[in-house]
């Protein structure tokens, strides 16, 4: 490892939650260009992929997911501007918390045994 992992979770609200999960799905949604393709490169049944979108959708004051119906050749879905703005400040706001971890967390390293990562050591 080469040093402290952070894993950022934004609780918006009691019950609005934005963390890489959902981040990621949005960034695979902007890539896929559906929902279930999304899904499936995350290993994320579509169902759950969904109920996330939905989730997102109906936090934010416009959608962050449009989708159209489809066919044939089956739905797509696009990430709206708005987003893409969620995605961009939440990346901004992880580089820069990862700088400042990387930066406070340096003292915390150097107390830490040789071979901190072995947990027999204990």
């Amino acid at each position: 490892m080469s040093g402290p992992k952070l894993f950022l979770r934004l609780d918006l609200t009691s019950r609005v939650r934005l963390g890489p999960g959902k981040i990621r799905l949005l960034e695979a949604i902007e890539r896929e260009g559906s929902i279930s393709a999304a899904g499936r490169v995350l290993k994320m049944s579509y169902r759950r992929a969904w109920l996330l979108i939905d989730e997102l959708n109906a936090s934010f004051r416009e959608p962050l997911v449009a989708t159209k119906l489809g066919g044939i050749g089956g739905g797509k879905a696009s990430v709206t501007a708005l987003g893409r703005s969620v995605v961009r400040v939440y990346r901004a706001m992880e580089k820069e918390a990862e700088r400042m971890v990387r930066r406070r967390s340096a003292p915390l390293l150097r107390q830490l045994r040789t071979g901190g990562d072995d947990k027999s050591k204990r």
